[in-house]
């Protein structure tokens, strides 16, 4: 299963992954970096695993995501 990937500390807080899929991204009050919804932590990653419906959606997050902090694994 393939996973989404959220390099937290690179984060900007443009909002843009929020806009485009909000089911997936909230912006945090506190930092005004980026939440990933339901990840795990591990280190200062944030690991989702994905389902087949947000996969096409997730892509086009990543594309513009202006510093690259998202991937797919």
């Amino acid at each position: 299963m393939q996973k989404i990937v959220q390099y937290r500390n690179k984060c900007i807080g443009c909002g843009v992954c929020a806009e485009q899929q909000p089911e997936l991204w909230r912006m945090s009050r506190k930092d005004g970096k980026a939440i990933l919804l339901r990840a795990v932590k591990k280190k200062e990653i944030f690991v989702l695993p994905m389902n087949n419906s947000a996969h096409q959606k997730t892509l086009e997050v990543i594309q513009v995501c202006p510093v690259k902090s998202i991937k797919i694994s």
